[in-house]
């Protein structure tokens, strides 16, 4: 499910903030992160709080560095969006892990008990990633060079000013 989390999370954080120049490909990273758990089942990094406790670092270790701290706060981000897009709020137990119990409960992966919608579920991902790609400008060669350089949007693209793509 790593398509439906990565696409997903750069979209929505895309239409919520509107920032050109937040590096989605931390918030792509963060988003995938908790998948590492997945052969082990639901632990803590589907918990509320590994991303909380990724926050803060990043918050306290970036204090005075406004370029650091904007690349490095989308992986929180990515975090966090893993859990909506993951419906991870539905099993009380690991997303309010530790303050319900401090055991971790190892149950089913999320990722992995869907059966068929998981496969519907990266289907919409890849076509909302090709959406993506077009709205981004990710087809002029430069807007991708400078997206794979430095995780950002080209400013009038991505704000839907000329050249932006609908």
């Amino acid at each position: 499910m790593l398509i439906w989390f990565a696409v997903m999370s750069v979209v929505l954080t895309w239409w919520v903030f509107q920032s050109p120049a937040l590096d989605y490909r931390m918030v792509a990273l963060g988003s995938v992160l908790p998948v590492l758990e997945v052969p082990f089942g639901a632990g803590p990094l589907h918990s509320m709080v590994t991303p909380t406790m990724v926050l803060v670092v990043v918050m306290l270790a970036t204090r005075g560095r406004r370029l650091v701290r904007r690349r490095w706060l989308g992986l929180p981000i990515g975090m966090y969006l893993h859990l909506v897009l993951d419906l991870a709020w539905t099993r009380s137990e690991t997303f309010w892990w530790p303050f319900l119990g401090v055991d971790v409960s190892w149950g089913e992966a999320f990722e992995v008990d869907r059966g068929v919608v998981t496969l519907l579920m990266e289907l919409v991902a890849v076509a909302v990633g090709v959406w993506a790609y077009r709205r981004f400008g990710l087809d002029d060669p430069a807007h991708r060079a400078r997206f794979l350089r430095t995780g950002q949007l080209d400013r009038k693209t991505a704000a839907g000013g000329p050249g932006a793509r609908s």
